[in-house]
């Protein structure tokens, strides 16, 4: 196992087993970690035994992910308890605030425990998005309409995850919910001032900060405030973000494949049109850490190579967003954490 620094790329594998080709992609020096996807799971047995193949490759071992939120964003099911939709916990606080954030905490600890038990280090969630039911992209991904409870119920959530051993990632920066298109297939453009993001989409980041492992950007087109979407915004990054919320964990981009990552300065319509190499250079360049490219591998192999060993990533950042110990709650306290969750959510339907 060869000794070598985490990259600043997060890839996917193509199965639920590593192949040789596979292998080699992800001894190079620019890969830093792999994403799953449902497609990569079978079983809790198969998921170890996959996750432990990667993580056997290089030293220290590369750091594994996946988008397990709850509803309809949940890659690992089966043998996984069925985590409700943010909008749920949302729901509850209505109803009873109280009772809601021990059980948005316990959902967070389920969902981290879970994961970590079969080797991966950490989820992308929770989603700091305002709740937006006419949103493609996030509908009841969010806890609520209003960040104040966003930044409330999602802070629950977190304290679950620290729970667990697992540091959380808030997405979408600067904030998905104000638009209704899906950054997977267009470039969403949001024509708000920076005063009404701030006092709307930003609250969540600022009031937890501090408790945040990491940060992905969103796909979205400011025009009012800056014309780069956040990904590739030095403004967003590193003066809002950095300088004026004080974030200092690590800074993901979203997936660099998505049609709304197409980006350089304006708009543009078609895919081909941009070079992944040079996206995935302007991301690093505005601050982000880590580059995501999925469902590419020709294009995540050509930013491999062409990167190299030429850019040096944040290795305390990286490795901050480690997975802790697996045996911090028991197999009995799970349990009766899942069948609370369980019965809000059917209370709740």
């Amino acid at each position: 196992m060869p000794d070598l620094p985490l990259g600043p790329l997060m890839v996917d594998v193509g199965s639920a087993q590593l192949s040789a080709d596979e292998t080699a992609f992800l001894s190079q020096p620019a890969i830093g970690g792999v994403i799953l996807f449902a497609r990569n799971y079978r079983s809790k047995a198969q998921a170890a035994q996959l996750i432990d193949a990667i993580k056997s490759i290089r030293n220290p071992s590369l750091l594994i992910a996946v988008d397990q939120e709850g509803g309809r964003v949940q890659r690992f099911k089966h043998e996984f308890f069925a985590l409700p939709a943010a909008y749920r916990f949302g729901q509850a606080y209505e109803q009873d605030p109280e009772s809601a954030l021990p059980l948005c905490r316990a959902a967070g600890c389920v969902m981290a425990t879970e994961l970590i038990q079969v080797g991966v280090d950490f989820s992308f969630s929770p989603v700091l998005d305002c709740a937006n039911l006419n949103s493609k992209a996030i509908g009841d991904r969010g806890f609520h309409e209003q960040p104040e409870i966003v930044a409330v119920l999602a802070g629950a959530f977190i304290d679950g995850m620290s729970d667990a051993g697992m540091a959380a990632t808030g997405k979408h920066f600067p904030g998905h919910g104000g638009v209704t298109a899906d950054s997977h297939f267009t470039l969403p453009v949001d024509d708000r001032s920076l005063d009404q993001i701030a006092e709307c989409d930003l609250v969540p980041y600022k009031k937890l900060a501090a408790q945040l492992g990491g940060v992905m950007t969103a796909h979205i087109q400011f025009p009012r405030i800056n014309i780069d979407a956040p990904t590739f915004s030095a403004f967003w990054l590193q003066q809002i973000l950095r300088q004026e919320i004080g974030f200092s964990g690590l800074i993901f981009s979203d997936d660099l494949s998505m049609k709304g990552a197409q980006v350089a300065g304006n708009a543009v319509d078609a895919l081909d049109s941009v070079d992944v190499v040079d996206q995935t250079k302007r991301a690093l360049q505005a601050g982000c850490d880590m580059a995501l490219i999925c469902n590419d591998p020709k294009s995540a192999a050509r930013v491999a190579d062409e990167l190299g060993k030429s850019w040096a990533a944040n290795q305390p950042r990286l490795l901050a967003m480690r997975a802790k110990s697996t045996d911090r709650i028991t197999e009995t306290e799970i349990a009766k954490l899942k069948d609370q969750v369980a019965l809000m959510a059917m209370n709740s339907a």
